[in-house]
C-alpha cells in the first residue's frame, strides 16, 4: 500500500511538472495536491469537511428561514444577518464540495473553468461578506450610540442600498481578481498545494513579473480591509463607552454578547487572510497553508450561525417557534 501511494504521488507530481506551458491558456486543468500522500488523510479530510459543511448548511439555512418567516425579525439587524447567511452558504459551497469529492474519489484534477469559477466566486463571497460585516458594525453603532436617529439612518431603503453595495463590491473585486489571476503566464506546472484554487497558490506558478498587478490588487484589498477593520474597532470602542454608562447589567450583557462575537469573526478574517497572503516564504508549508485556508474560508461560515444565534434570544425564540410549527404539521 505504501509503495502504491508513493508511486501515485510521484505520478501526480511528475504530471504536474511535465506541464510547463508558456501561458495559462495552455493549461486545461489544475491538480489539487494538498492530500496526495496518504489515503487515511484524504478520508479524514472528507469526514471533517462533511461535518463542517452540514453544520454550515443547517445553521445558515435555519437563520435564513427564521428571519424570512418571522415578521418580528424584519429589522435591519436581521436583514443584514440574513444576507450574511446567504454569503456564508455561497462561500462554503464554492470550495468544500469539490474538495470532498476529490478526497472521497481519490482524484486531484479540477478543470481550468472550474478553477476560474472558484477564484471568481470565492473572491466575490469573501469581499461581500467582509463589507457586510462592516455594515453590521455600523448598524450596531447607530442602534446603541444614536438610537434616536436609527430609523432615519437605517430605514428599509437605506438597508437595501447598503446590502446591494456589499454584494456589488464583491462582484467588482471578483471580476478584477479573476481577470488578473487567470491572464498571468504560468510555467511552473499546474499543481496547487491547496484544497481549492487559492489565488496565492496560482501566483506561485507564474514565470514572470506579470503577477505584480495581482499582487498590487491584493495589497490594495488588504489596505481597504484594514480600513474597514479599524472602522469596526472605532465603532465598537464608541459602543463600549456608551455601554459603560448604562446602569443595567442586563443591557451590558446584551450588547457585549452581540458585539464581541462579531468582532471575533472580523478579527479571524483579517488575521488569517493577511497571514495567508502576506507571510514570508520561509514560513510557507503545505500543512500551515492548509490550516490557515481552513480558518478563513471554511470555519467562519460554519461558526457564524452559532455565534449570532446562541446569545440572541429573539432569534432563538423564532427558531423554536419554527421547529414547533414544523413538528405540528408533521403530526
Amino acid at each position: 500500500m505504501a509503495v502504491c501511494e508513493a508511486v501515485c504521488t510521484a505520478g501526480y507530481v511528475a504530471h504536474a511538472q511535465m506541464q510547463q506551458p508558456s501561458n495559462s491558456s495552455s493549461i486545461t486543468q489544475f491538480l489539487l495536491l494538498v492530500f496526495v500522500d496518504t489515503r487515511e488523510l484524504q478520508l479524514l479530510h472528507f469526514w471533517l469537511f462533511l461535518g463542517i459543511y452540514l453544520a454550515a448548511l443547517l445553521g445558515n439555512g435555519l437563520i435564513i428561514t427564521a428571519v424570512a418567516c418571522d415578521h418580528r425579525l424584519h429589522t435591519p439587524m436581521y436583514f443584514f444577518l440574513l444576507n450574511l447567511s446567504l454569503l456564508d452558504l455561497g462561500s462554503i459551497f464554492t470550495t468544500v464540495p469539490k474538495a470532498m469529492g476529490n478526497s472521497l474519489w481519490d482524484t486531484r484534477a479540477i478543470s481550468y473553468t472550474g478553477c476560474a469559477a472558484q477564484v471568481f466566486l470565492f473572491a466575490f463571497f469573501i469581499t461581500a461578506e467582509f463589507s457586510l460585516l462592516t455594515i453590521m458594525a455600523y448598524d450596531r453603532y447607530v442602534a446603541i450610540c444614536q438610537p434616536l436617529r436609527y430609523g432615519t439612518l437605517l430605514g428599509s431603503r437605506a438597508c437595501v442600498h447598503m446590502a446591494a453595495a456589499a454584494w456589488g463590491s464583491g462582484f467588482l473585486n471578483a471580476v478584477l481578481h479573476t481577470a488578473n489571476t487567470l491572464t498571468i503566464p504560468l510555467c511552473q506546472g499546474n499543481a496547487l498545494r491547496q484544497f481549492f484554487c487559492e489565488i496565492s497558490q496560482i501566483l506561485k506558478l507564474s514565470c514572470s513579473d506579470s503577477y505584480l498587478g495581482e499582487v498590487g490588487l491584493l495589497v490594495t484589498n488588504f489596505v481597504l480591509a484594514l480600513g474597514c477593520f479599524f472602522f469596526i474597532l472605532f465603532s465598537y470602542v464608541q459602543i463600549f463607552i456608551a455601554v459603560l454608562r448604562i446602569p443595567s447589567e442586563q443591557g451590558w450583557h446584551k450588547v457585549f454578547s452581540t458585539c464581541l462575537p462579531h468582532l471575533a469573526v472580523v478579527s479571524l478574517y483579517v488575521s488569517t487572510g493577511m497571514f495567508a497572503y502576506l507571510k514570508p516564504p520561509s514560513m510557507s508549508s503545505p500543512p500551515l497553508n492548509l490550516v490557515v485556508a481552513v480558518l478563513y474560508s471554511v470555519v467562519p461560515p460554519a461558526v457564524n450561525p452559532l455565534i449570532y444565534s446562541m446569545r440572541n434570544q429573539e432569534l432563538k425564540d423564532a427558531l423554536r417557534k419554527l421547529i414547533q410549527s414544523v413538528h405540528l404539521q408533521q403530526q
